[in-house]
Formats: structure tokens, C-alpha cells, sequence
């Protein structure tokens, strides 16, 4: 008795083919629900996968069905509110819903349950982080950096369906046709002429005739149950991810940890940087990140202390742009390494050193960064800081600014800073 194991990574009654074309016809709809749940996520919880929701009437086909034909009138008593073409509501609920279910009623009217499938973590950050990349990335050294893409890599032997390569194997269906009936068709061949020589001869010999007639009969169902195809001429593109390399880059993620940012505020810039930092890694093999937390005093940290620390403090944000600008100096010059940055604030800074701050970016950062991306998170008026770097947005290309005023909009501030750029 024969045990089969199955190891695929496809569940009982399901189909990776089937599941990423759903994925590519729904890509739209997957997208904005993702948008919405990574709002929703903790922040300890946006790495692993999701539950997305699609409403059914986004992925209802048309169908075709016999009609019943012709024109028919048709009289129903006790009519005096419709005519024809109007449309009626699905009825409530049990729970005056405007669902199948109970519940409350939907607001347009429209109750149809929505069409609720898990998405896995890889699936989930692939369309996080599509069509995402760093701004101005330019070669340097290459030696560090390295971004993976997907390259044709021969055939193999097994694969899904979508992957087939016909004309390979119909090229191998060939070959193994020829090789297995090449012999019997010469031996056929053989048979037919030895058939009609026999024929032609005086006396007729019947008996020998049908002998012959048989043998020709069998070798034919011989040649006939050769298949066209086999599963072992079948060949399928194969697809592997090669290493590119590309240049060396460093990201320095600034974030004011001082008293007037309450927990809230906190929360959103973490938010954040941790897209940021999953962006990172997921999409770039090797990018060195630098933590820098500041209130009146700047420091370097771990990746930890920068997301878990307590401490908190006054304002001084000049001093984390002089941190910055002494680790460049220190260790990444700008003639190796694409350097980067993304600082959040919620804006309140001493009022004498906010000039100080556009004066260590226009004269010191800005000439040897890639992208500098400043987020300030507030839903009060802008103070003398954004006021300062305003000043600065016009005149540099690689300098952008955002605004964020809840949860609901740090993705697409995300998204806008980091889009994939058009050539």
C-alpha cells in the first residue's frame, strides 16, 4: 500500500492559481480595505495578515439565463404605489438590519452580507508596500544595497497551471510519440507493403492475408494508444528571485519624544516609523536604519528604546539635526551612501530655534540627503517650525512636508511620501 504526504502549502478544497487571480481582479477594492485595517491595527500587530471585507456587489459577475421571452402584462391587486421600473428594498433584518443578519440598518438602504477572506503576512505587505520606493536612489557602491527581482530561469518539471509552457511541452509530447511508435510505424509500414506484395501473388493465400491483416490491426491500437500528452512531457516557466545589486543607503528616523507630544501623538508617530521600517526590510535587503529619539537632548538608540522608551522632556529639535549631521560625518559620507530621512514632530519647538533648525538643514543636511521627509502630527495651527521649513519645500526638490491629523491619515501620507516615481 502507497502513502502520499501532501506538503502543499494550499488547503483542502483550494487553489493558489484561483486565489491570486482573485487577488489581481479584486486588487483595487483588497487595497482600500487594507488601508483601512492598518489604521485600525496595534502597532505591536501590523506584521501578520488580515481578515480583508469586500462588499458582495463588487464581486458579483454578470450571468447569462434563459429568458422567459416575449411581453407580458400582468395585473396585481391592491398596486397603488408602484410602476414599473421601480426598485424594491430587500427586507429588514430580524434586528431591523439591513442585512441577511440582525444588526442596524445599513445607511443606503442596501443589505447584502459582505464577502469576508484571510489574507496571508506575505500577501498583506506585498500590497502594503506596492509600488513603493525610495526617492532619488542613485548607484554609488555597489556592495551593500540589494533589491531582489523576479527573472524567467528555464522550465520545471511541475508547477501550477497558469505557468504551462505549451509550446515545450507539446515539443516533448512530440519526441516522446516519436521515440515510443517510430518502430512500430516501420514495422507497420513493413507489414502494409508485405500485404500488398502478397496480394499480387497467384494463387491467393487467404489465410496468410488475414494473418497479415491482423498484425497490421494490432500494431495500429498500438500506435492509436500512444497519448498526445503526458504528464511527463508537460514543462512549466519556471521563476526565481535574483539578487540585484543596486547602492548603499541609510535611513535616520527622528522622532520628538518631549512632553508636549501626549500618548496619542506618540502612538501615530510610531505608527509610522514602524511602516517605515517594515517598508525597509521588506523591500530593500540591506538598509541601515539610525534611531534618534530627542526632547532637549538628542540621542542615538536601538531599534527598542526607540520604539518602548519613557523618557520625555522639554523641546530642542536643533539638537537631533546636529546629532544627524555629526553621524553622516562620522560614518556616512555622502559620496558612499544614499542617505535618507523621515522626522516627526508635532511642531512645538522653542521659538529661537526653529531658524536654527532650517539653518542645519538648508546648509548642512539638505546639500548631502537623497529625501528628507518632515511629518508633523497636530490638529492645532501650524507653529514657527513648519513656518521655517515651509520656507525650504519650494526651493528643494528632495525636501517634502505632511501633515497629520489622526490615525485615518497616516497611511496615505505614508504612500505620498514614498510613491513610486514615474519616469
Amino acid at each position: 500500500m502507497a502513502h502520499f504526504i501532501d506538503r502543499r502549502l494550499n488547503g483542502k478544497n483550494k487553489s493558489t492559481v484561483n486565489r491570486q487571480r482573485f487577488l489581481r481582479r479584486h486588487k483595487q477594492q483588497i487595497k482600500e480595505s487594507i488601508a483601512d485595517a492598518v489604521n485600525k491595527r496595534s502597532i505591536t500587530d501590523i506584521e501578520s495578515g488580515e481578515d480583508i471585507t469586500i462588499p458582495s456587489r463588487d464581486i458579483r459577475e454578470p450571468t447569462f439565463h434563459q429568458g422567459k421571452g416575449g411581453q407580458r402584462e400582468a395585473v396585481h391587486p391592491g398596486n397603488d404605489q408602484f410602476i414599473p421600473g421601480d426598485r424594491i428594498e430587500r427586507p429588514k433584518g430580524g434586528g431591523a438590519g439591513g442585512g441577511a443578519g440582525e444588526g442596524q440598518a445599513s445607511p443606503d438602504g442596501e443589505g447584502q452580507d459582505d464577502f469576508v477572506f484571510q489574507i496571508s503576512k506575505d500577501e498583506y505587505l506585498d500590497l502594503l508596500f506596492e509600488d513603493l520606493e525610495l526617492p532619488n536612489l542613485q548607484k554609488n557602491q555597489l556592495n551593500k544595497l540589494v533589491e531582489w527581482k523576479t527573472f524567467r530561469s528555464g522550465f520545471k518539471a511541475c508547477g501550477v497551471p497558469a505557468n504551462i509552457a505549451i509550446v515545450r511541452s507539446l515539443q516533448n509530447s512530440l519526441a516522446r510519440r516519436t521515440a515510443m511508435s517510430a518502430g512500430k510505424k516501420r514495422e507497420l509500414r513493413g507489414l502494409e507493403a508485405e500485404l500488398e506484395q502478397l496480394k499480387r501473388q497467384e494463387p491467393a493465400q487467404p489465410f496468410e492475408e488475414e494473418k497479415l491483416k491482423e498484425a497490421i490491426a494490432e500494431l495500429r491500437q498500438k500506435i492509436d494508444r500512444v497519448p498526445f500528452i503526458d504528464t511527463f512531457d508537460l514543462r512549466y516557466k519556471n521563476y526565481e528571485r535574483r539578487p540585484q545589486p543596486s547602492s548603499q543607503a541609510v535611513m535616520f528616523c527622528i522622532m520628538d519624544v518631549s512632553g508636549s507630544m501626549d500618548q496619542a501623538t506618540k502612538d501615530m508617530a510610531k505608527r509610522f516609523y514602524i511602516l517605515l521600517y517594515l517598508f525597509l526590510t521588506r523591500t530593500y535587503k540591506n538598509v541601515d536604519v539610525v534611531f534618534i529619539r530627542h526632547h532637549t537632548q538628542a540621542k542615538e538608540v536601538d531599534e527598542h528604546e526607540f520604539f518602548y522608551s519613557q523618557e520625555t522632556g522639554g523641546t530642542i529639535v536643533s539638537s537631533a539635526l546636529k546629532l544627524m549631521d555629526e553621524v553622516i560625518k562620522d560614518r556616512y559620507p555622502s559620496n558612499e551612501w544614499n542617505i535618507y530621512a523621515a522626522q516627526a514632530s508635532d511642531g512645538d519647538n522653542w521659538a529661537d530655534d526653529s531658524p536654527t533648525c532650517r539653518q542645519l538643514l538648508e546648509k548642512n543636511l539638505l546639500p548631502v540627503t537623497r529625501y528628507y521627509s518632515y511629518i508633523e502630527i497636530t490638529r492645532r495651527a501650524h507653529q514657527t517650525l513648519w513656518r521655517e521649513y515651509e520656507s525650504l519645500s519650494s526651493g528643494y526638490d528632495n525636501f517634502a512636508m505632511q501633515n497629520i491629523r489622526s490615525v485615518d491619515d497616516i497611511f496615505p501620507v505614508f504612500r505620498e511620501l514614498f510613491k513610486k516615481q514615474v519616469d
